[in-house]
């Protein structure tokens, strides 16, 4: 977003305006979301809420837990009705949630469909199994549902999280057995030992329970809708869905999504309109076309905190959240191990006075002086390796997010 410049501003009055400008443009910008909602109601005859995570570069969001009281919130301010729609946007996150979220909303409505602007990947795909129709225009793209797990970096200076996905565990299996035709036990073991000490045991523990624990969910989400469907098509969906894409970053597009079996709706030429309206209103408040450069932010400092970044957004005609969070910027650098700094700082006196002949009082402050000089100067030196330490990379750390209600956002 373009940044604004102030003209000098000299009486309270004029402070006090421009203060209720910026309020008044926030508000502009809430409502002009909530008037794409309405319309989109009006077009669908039904009632819109949306579910938004940003994927902006360093400070994205993901489908996680804390959405689904919020979207209770919703449901419960919309009320019962024939038709919810819900508009999602999202990368992916916790495969836990969507079961969740596709229960409560049939728990308002007799039909229940996802408004597929452009990314509903994942977690994002696996609730729109659960929906009745899946409304999809040109640019919506769902995704592969095979789960991914996070290797956590064993020190701050190991480098970022891992993703591991679970499929790609179950196809370096395969390869060994079927492909590499290796079957004999000490060459199995020896294989599964290298995977084992790559990615521990407990998290190939986590793989087969993730693996089964996505199939049942995208089972039941499937056997959630109006259409009963027989079970040679369910497990034609969650095989392709999980395994024969091969990369959990393939785009399906609303054609591909169609031969897979499901249950795509193609807008008309003025509900297409909306709901792409309705993603770039939210592109342009979460300024998902204007990345964080870590490294620009980083130029004259080690270490900043951004405040009050958005990063998702729970909507409908009456209600709006936000949530925001703060994020940390740090250079990484090698600094050397076990690094320990000694000084020993003594105080020089003139000629004519001798130790002795200092009041006791007064050695004692002289000592205690001398000690803050000690800790301050070590800190300062140790500071100083830390900055002339080789850069090994940048650790940016989101933390403090919170959901501002809908009193706070009006």
């Amino acid at each position: 977003m373009k940044e604004r410049k102030l003209k000098k501003i000299e009486t309270g009055d004029q402070i006090e305006g421009v203060i209720e400008g910026f309020k008044d443009t926030k508000s502009n910008v809430t409502h002009m979301r909530k008037d794409i909602i309405c319309e989109i109601e009006k077009n669908r005859g039904s009632k819109v809420i949306t579910y938004f995570t940003g994927d902006r570069q360093v400070a994205s969001a993901r489908i996680a837990e804390d959405a689904v009281r919020l979207l209770y919130e919703q449901l419960l301010s919309v009320g019962p009705s024939e038709k919810i729609d819900l508009f999602l946007y999202s990368r992916g996150g916790d495969v836990s949630v969507p079961w969740r979220i596709v229960s409560m909303v049939r728990e308002f409505c007799d039909e229940f469909s996802i408004l597929v602007p452009y990314k509903a990947h994942s977690a994002a795909t696996l609730i729109s199994l659960g929906a009745d129709h899946i409304i999809m225009g040109k640019k919506a793209e769902l995704s592969p549902i095979d789960p991914t797990l996070m290797k956590m970096p064993q020190s701050e200076t190991a480098g970022p999280p891992q993703e591991i996905s679970v499929e790609d565990v179950n196809s370096y299996v395969s390869f060994i057995k079927d492909r590499a035709n290796i079957n004999d036990q000490a060459a199995l073991s020896q294989a599964i030992s290298l995977l084992v000490n790559n990615i521990s045991p407990l998290t190939v523990g986590s793989v087969n329970r993730q693996s089964s624990h996505i199939r049942l969910v995208a089972r039941k989400l499937l056997t959630s809708r109006l259409e009963n469907l027989d079970e040679p098509k369910i497990n034609s969906i969650i095989e392709t869905l999980t395994e024969k894409m091969f990369s959990h970053g393939h785009a399906i597009g609303r054609r591909e999504a169609l031969e897979i079996g499901l249950p795509i709706v193609l807008p008309d030429e003025k509900l297409e309109q909306l709901v792409w309206d309705l993603y770039l209103e939210y592109e342009k408040y979460f300024n998902l076309n204007d990345p964080i450069d870590p490294i620009l932010q980083l130029q004259t400092t080690e270490v900043i905190v951004l405040d009050d970044i958005p990063i998702a957004a729970i909507e409908s005609a009456t209600k709006s959240y936000i949530c925001k969070t703060k994020i940390e910027l740090k250079k990484r650098r090698q600094v050397p191990q076990n690094l320990q700094i000694n000084l020993n700082i003594g105080l020089n006196l003139p000629p004519t006075i001798k130790p002795d002949q200092i009041p006791p009082a007064a050695q004692n402050i002289l000592q205690q002086l001398i000690g803050q000089v000690t800790q301050f100067t070590q800190q300062q030196v140790q500071q100083e390796v830390v900055r002339q330490s080789p850069e090994i990379g940048i650790m940016a750390r989101p933390f403090g997010g919170q959901w501002i209600g809908p009193e706070e956002e009006y």
